[in-house]
């Protein structure tokens, strides 16, 4: 689980650098959160058993940052679009 988190916080980093892939930049919100949901669960389960729990711990921090990042991304391409569509209507584009 907690390997899968990691592999889900780098989906999540690497979705926010437009032009790296498309379908990443798509996933880049979703991967976050289920990359934090698995790295929490990881390193629960890493805790339990006595072992280190770095690479979970790695795969929370980076999907955090992937997550938080991709939000606010997501947050600006909104803006965007409003403010788009708000000047194509007062120019009577719409």
């Amino acid at each position: 689980m907690h390997i899968a988190g990691l592999v889900l916080g780098i989906i999540a980093c690497s979705g926010i650098i437009p032009g790296l892939n498309v379908l990443t930049v798509y996933f880049a919100l979703p991967a976050g959160i289920v990359g934090i949901i698995l790295s929490i669960l990881g390193k629960k389960k890493l805790a339990a058993a006595g072992q280190p729990t770095n690479v979970a711990t790695a795969g929370l921090v980076l999907s955090i940052i992937g997550t938080i990042l991709a939000g606010i991304g997501l947050v600006c391409v909104c803006l965007c679009l409003g403010a788009a569509g708000a000047a194509a209507g007062a120019l009577g584009g719409w």
